[in-house]
């Protein structure tokens, strides 16, 4: 039944971590080591709340921090940000809200009675504390910071408690009645993932499951609904809350948009208190979280206002982060800050811009109110979410013909950039009385070829219009968007949008403009200067270093091993490979490796951090010399500037683009470099199966991730080498984008061609790779057809009942016949050795496995064989990943 809540905290501005014993010490990298306590507290109601406590340094008394979860998780969520906090001198104190985790109760969203009076609970309990400093007596000095679900319960905090001293609430609500019922327009995919992540609705108080039914029964929110969400909300008490206040709210997030984050900044401000406002790259639709800057910043400001630190750098007033397109460097999303000496709001510096059409325009809401239009897809998260991609300039929303009026301006003559919400005011009319509209601004490229919704946000809006029609200001959501010099804004009113209700009954509306589209500019928040793109820098030094080399090469002659006629047809043979460390004399990076790799292979380099993979790559490329022992490419030795390695193409750790060229121009730039003919690049065919398309027009610059690993790849395919070498081509890449990747490599291979990729993907490796290489500490491991690997009966996997101590692991792993035994998930993986392996001995093995474990009294719940590539891999390496 809990399994579904897990996905609202995924969105969280901290990461999930195992959960530890009643009491433990953890220490990291030389800090104080974290003592935790874990401890179910009353709360005088019959509910019982899951607590965990943290503290490390001296024995001195600190300030303390409450730190809860996001709705649909537990405290485990919050462990890290948790020991953080404890090592930065703060008593931390993590909590199971109602009905999560193994705490009690039932879900209230955050009623007053129960889940906010649950805190100033938790609060007695700190004040009890040795370790926490006290402002006065039963009065600690603490702050309550969370995300989300959290974030709310934190401003009701101090709403409801003045013993709270400072808070930071990310990702959060104001008016959860605003948050699901937007102008009277019920946002229903949102509402019904609350209830099944919370469980179900006989999970939560009756008086909310009765309210979620009848409104979602009806389609529309009514005024008993309204009133229920309202007085759970901080806006109920939001004449209260008089503390300093970091506001942290995600741009890509229709669950709870950046207008929520303005009602408590204004709010909080007009009580005197100060605040700090901070728009995040990601939100509950996806997209970067910022999770460390967004914890540092968080240590700040509680350093400033709970240890009274003056020099503590709380940041800007007002941050925004700004997402530039893709890095071509590296390839990944350029993230830049920009700030203000104070927060704009929402309509700071505004524009007008003139629309066209301002005529009445007709359009159907159709029987059903389906089909439903498309703008986010609430919790799809993830870098990868409709957001973050349109961010990224690719147009995802679907609008259908018939179902919309559109106004449109001409094209802008220089970059705006849009930071608040615009507003416009347009006239409606219903044939029914009454009409739901969902109102966004586009932003769309020269000839109409790309349409971009901003954060993929939209405006819902009901209106009774009466018999003769209404004026209503539509104030459109809140985004950071910059609209490029030459594309045009385009107002679209929708009568359907997959994530709410809309009347069932066909309608026809009509709109008509009343005015100008007022779009804010916020003219006093500046984006700090980038630095230079590293090509900048690094492609004249490459250039100089190439130079140099062909001109070493061209002057020095050398004696190089005479090609071995029995290996001209085998793309790879490498015989005792070693490569020691720089500067040592018996530690080596890689050590007697031999491999044997045969034409059409895909082969998968696999390996724990330090096995010596990209050691090993390296020297395959000529980039670095062995110690010892030879590399053959097709029967010739690799030596720096081989001419065999004519025949090696390789993609390795990103390639450098110029930003403004082409795809194209870039690779003809690059392969003109090489010096050889052009009719040698067989570019036409290199971009055929890295399937680019109609992108190769387009400047770098606007590529998405995916779209540049190709080119990457297609940069390495050129002149379609014999043998191409891949390191960690889908690093970065959502899962669709790893899928083209993986049909790229098929492709090339199909031709007789032979492919190396080294991938920490352990599922994707097993899906494209016809043969694998295992390496651990320098050594090969195991080598073999991924089926043989996966597929040998020398893996067993016991599901154990309880977990076991490190020393009972041991003792199983030194059992005769056991290679290796490792934890998993699922229970401990075990490989047993070759002799007791194999066709015919695996029943008789597991067996005499099962009588070793009961004697040493391993909590046995099921004993089978084990397939996956990820465990198998786990029981090579001996679980040292």
């Amino acid at each position: 039944m809990r399994g579904p809540r897990r996905w609202i905290a995924a969105a969280a501005v901290v990461a999930v971590l195992a959960g530890a014993g009643t009491w433990t010490a953890v220490a990291s990298d030389g800090a104080p080591a974290v003592h935790r306590a874990d401890q179910v507290l009353p709360m005088g109601d019959g509910v019982r709340i899951d607590t965990s406590y943290f503290t490390a340094g001296s024995s001195g008394r600190r300030p303390a921090v409450l730190l809860t979860h996001g709705f649909g998780g537990e405290k485990e969520d919050v462990r890290a940000q948790a020991e953080d906090l404890a090592r930065d001198g703060y008593a931390v104190l993590t909590w199971s809200s109602r009905s999560f985790g193994r705490s009690t109760g039932k879900i209230g969203l955050n009623d007053p009675k129960g889940e906010v009076a649950d805190v100033s609970r938790l609060i007695d309990w700190l004040a009890e504390r040795p370790e926490v400093e006290l402002d006065k007596d039963g009065d600690p000095r603490v702050g309550v910071t969370g995300a989300s679900y959290g974030g709310a319960v934190s401003l009701l905090a101090a709403g409801y408690d003045q013993r709270v001293d400072a808070i930071a609430p990310a990702i959060t609500y104001w008016n959860l009645a605003d948050a699901l019922f937007p102008n009277g327009v019920f946002k229903k995919l949102w509402a019904g993932m609350f209830v099944n992540s919370g469980g179900g609705c006989d999970e939560f108080e009756a008086q909310i499951c009765e309210m979620y039914e009848r409104v979602a029964e009806s389609g529309k929110p009514d005024a008993k609904a309204v009133k229920l969400l309202e007085e759970r909300s901080p806006a109920a008490v939001g004449d209260r809350i008089k503390v300093p206040t970091l506001i942290m709210q995600g741009q890509t997030d229709s669950l709870f948009p950046l207008d929520q984050a303005d009602a408590i900044a204004k709010a909080v401000k007009a009580n005197g208190a100060p605040v700090d406002v901070d728009w995040l790259a990601g939100g509950h639709d996806g997209g970067d979280m910022e999770t460390d800057r967004v914890q540092e910043r968080v240590n700040s400001w509680f350093d400033r206002y709970l240890k009274d630190d003056k020099n503590a750098d709380t940041g800007p007033a007002f941050r925004v982060t700004r997402t530039g397109g893709i890095d071509s460097t590296d390839g990944a999303a350029l993230l830049r800050g920009a700030d203000g000496d104070t927060y704009p709001g929402l309509t700071d510096g505004e524009r007008k811009v003139a629309l066209s059409g301002r005529e009445e325009q007709e359009f159907a809401n159709p029987a059903g109110a389906s089909p439903p239009g498309v703008s986010a897809l609430p919790g799809l998260g993830g870098a990868a979410g409709l957001s973050q991609l349109s961010s990224l300039g690719v147009g995802v929303s679907l609008d259908f013909p018939g179902q919309f009026a559109r106004f449109e301006s001409e094209p802008v003559t220089e970059d705006l950039r849009i930071t608040g919400s615009p507003t416009v005011t347009v006239n409606v009319k219903s044939t029914t009385g009454e009409a739901v509209l969902f109102g966004k601004v586009y932003d769309v490229g020269p000839g109409g070829r790309q349409q971009v919704l901003p954060s993929q946000l939209v405006t819902p809006v009901r209106v009774e219009t009466g018999d003769s029609g209404k004026d209503v200001r539509l104030t459109l959501p809140a985004v950071d968007h910059e609209v490029r010099d030459g594309h045009r804004l385009r107002l679209v009113l929708a009568s359907t949008d997959l994530g709410y209700a809309s009347p069932t009954a066909p309608a026809t509306y009509t709109v008509s403009l009343k005015g100008d589209l007022a779009v804010p500019t916020a003219p006093g928040v500046t984006t700090g200067a980038a630095g230079l793109p590293a090509w900048v820098w690094w492609l004249p030094i490459a250039g100089a270093l190439i130079a140099l080399a062909l001109l070493l090469t061209g002057r020095r002659r050398t004696t190089a091993s005479a090609p071995d006629p029995a290996l001209a047809e085998v793309p790879l043979q490498i015989t005792d490979l070693s490569k020691r460390y720089a500067k040592s004399t018996d530690r080596y990076a890689v050590r007697d490796l031999s491999i044997r790799v045969e034409k059409g292979q895909v082969l998968g380099l696999l390996g724990p951090n330090g096995a010596g993979k990209t050691t090993t790559l390296r020297m395959l490329m000529g980039l670095i010399k062995p110690d010892g022992g030879e590399i053959r490419v097709f029967g010739h030795a690799i030596r720096p500037g081989a001419p065999v390695l004519s025949r090696v193409g390789a993609f390795v750790e990103g390639a450098g683009f110029l930003p403004h060229l082409s795809g194209r121009e870039n690779l003809d730039l690059y392969w003109r470099a090489t010096g050889r003919p052009p009719e040698d690049a067989h570019l036409e065919e290199a971009l055929e199966i890295a399937g680019l398309g109609d992108a190769l027009a387009r400047a770098v610059r606007t590529y998405s991730q995916g779209m540049r690993q190709r080119l990457a790849i297609a940069q390495a395919m050129l002149g379609l080498p014999d043998l191409l070498i891949l390191d960690e081509p889908t690093n970065g890449l959502d899962p669709p984008q790893i899928r083209e990747m993986r049909e790229v490599m098929i492709r090339y291979v199909a031709a007789g061609r032979t492919v190396i990729v080294s991938s920490h993907l352990l599922a994707e490796v097993e899906q494209t790779c016809t043969h694998l290489v295992v390496m651990d500490r320098g050594r090969l491991v195991q080598a073999g057809p991924v089926r043989e690997i996966i597929g040998s009966g020398d893996t067993l996997l016991v599901g154990l009942a309880a977990d076991i101590a490190d020393p009972l692991v041991e003792k199983v792993a030194a059992l005769p016949g056991i290679e290796s035994a490792a934890r998993t998930d699922d229970g401990l993986l075990i490989r047993l050795t070759a002799q007791q392996g194999g066709s015919g001995a695996e029943d008789s093995a597991a067996a005499r496995l099962l009588v070793e474990l009961v004697r040493l009294e391993v909590p046995v719940a099921s004993l089978g064989p084990h397939r996956r590539l990820e465990d198998a891999f786990l029981t090579l390496i001996g679980g040292s990943a």
